[in-house]
């Protein structure tokens, strides 16, 4: 019998889920237990990911939000059944440097970092790729760094490229870019260091998001992979991460035929 540890959203199809299996389950102390079952939303999903990555436990998703594309389908097939058959996922992250005027911010990212013009005028940024400059300066709306399991997100949105989950890329993706105008965006590996300095932190400020948290005010940003944090989430085996991602591919290359 596995031994759980849940934590669930305050929505009231969360609240309806953890009454069933807090019924029905052991609530497990989380140094105790062998799996984080997680009810919520996408959104709810990534915060927890970050909240207890130092336990280096798996994690099971169960939708109880809109689309729930990091999670699994909320039904009643038996739990320990579903972890048992489920199949492991890993997710690499990004390291975020972020310097202000006068401080430095580190955060992670499991989906993307989203770089937005903060006020009226514009972004100017210069992009390094490594010690090379991969853009002298790009003035657009913002930029997207994307990792393959955000691919399909907002970096889809803008018209960045779908990854597979093994293809060990990272996308640059511009939002609304003015200059250069035809630019759509870069693929790289991984294992690059990508640099962006606002050029004019006066009269075009930034905003970087990583996921879910903002930073204003952003002078520079050294984005990379991790090389020492790693999560493990949990799917029903024919409808994992990596699937509904090639199945997303799929749908793109249609479209353009």
């Amino acid at each position: 019998m596995n031994k759980f540890f849940f934590i669930f959203d305050k929505t009231t199809k969360a609240e309806n889920l953890r009454k069933k299996f807090l019924k029905n389950f052991t609530n497990f102390p989380l140094k105790n237990a062998e799996i984080i079952i997680v009810g919520g939303g996408d959104g709810f999903m990534l915060n927890t990911l970050k909240k207890f990555a130092k336990y280096n436990k798996p994690f099971f998703g169960i939708n109880c939000g809109t689309f729930g594309f990091l999670m699994n389908k909320n039904n009643d097939i038996n739990l320990n059944k579903r972890i048992n058959l489920a199949k492991k996922i890993f997710l690499i992250p990004l390291e975020i440097n972020i310097k202000k005027k006068n401080t430095f911010k580190k955060l992670i990212a499991i989906n993307e970092l989203s770089l937005f013009r903060q006020s009226k005028q514009t972004v100017s940024l210069k992009v390094k790729l490594n010690k090379s400059i991969l853009l002298k300066k790009l003035i657009g709306d913002g930029l997207i760094i994307s990792t393959p399991a955000g691919s399909t997100a907002y970096n889809l949105s803008v018209n960045g490229p779908i990854l597979s989950l093994n293809s060990k890329k990272l996308a640059i993706t511009p939002i609304s870019p003015f200059r250069p105008r035809r630019w759509k965006g870069k693929t790289v590996n991984s294992s690059n260091i990508i640099e962006i300095t606002n050029l004019n932190l006066k009269k075009r400020p930034i905003a970087a998001v990583a996921d879910n948290i903002e930073v204003r005010d952003v002078k520079r940003v050294i984005i990379k992979n991790s090389t020492n944090l790693k999560f493990t989430l949990l799917y029903d085996k024919n409808k994992s991460l990596d699937k509904r991602i090639k199945f997303e591919q799929f749908k793109k290359n249609f479209k353009k035929k």
